[in-house]
């Protein structure tokens, strides 16, 4: 096998290089349309999860963004931000960068970006770090609790929503 070395601006080039043709008739080529099987009866991989902010990201102008979405990471997502400069200077802004890459929306904010991350309360960073665990290394984004009060066990599900509803 052969080694060489890139830049990180060339990353993107080395994809679509090695990315195969499809035909029209093949099917769905997003990530997100991709199913485990063949047949259509099969479940398909879920690569997004909605989250809401237990406080949200106050943008410019005063507006509350409290509702996103965030995507399944990639070996790329997770190698890009140990070649950023910002990461090399503060080894604690590499969970900025790499939240910034895989939070796809959040509200009406136009562009998730690093600046944007940085303008989060400590709290929502929080918050968004255990759901990028969650959603990356167990699949979902359910947790197991327990009532302080009886100790009946139960699941939450740490995506958002309204206390009481299942």
């Amino acid at each position: 096998m052969r080694r060489r070395t890139i830049a990180i601006d060339q990353l993107d080039e080395l994809v679509t290089d090695r990315q195969p043709e499809r035909a029209p008739s093949e099917g769905p080529t997003s990530r997100q349309e991709s199913s485990w099987g063949a047949d259509s009866a099969t479940p398909r991989l879920r690569t997004e999860f909605e989250f809401e902010l237990p406080r949200g990201y106050v943008d410019s102008d005063g507006q509350v963004h409290r509702h996103g979405r965030m995507r399944l990471a990639t070996a790329r997502d997770e190698l890009r931000p140990q070649i950023d400069l910002r990461v090399k200077e503060n080894p604690g802004y590499l969970s900025v960068v790499l939240l910034s890459q895989v939070i796809t929306r959040l509200g009406s904010v136009p562009e998730v970006h690093a600046g944007v991350v940085e303008q989060m309360y400590a709290t929502d960073i929080a918050f968004l770090q255990d759901f990028y665990r969650r959603i990356n290394s167990e699949g979902h984004t359910r947790a197991g609790v327990a009532c302080p009060s009886c100790g009946a066990a139960f699941e939450v599900d740490l995506a958002g929503g309204r206390l009481g509803e299942s």
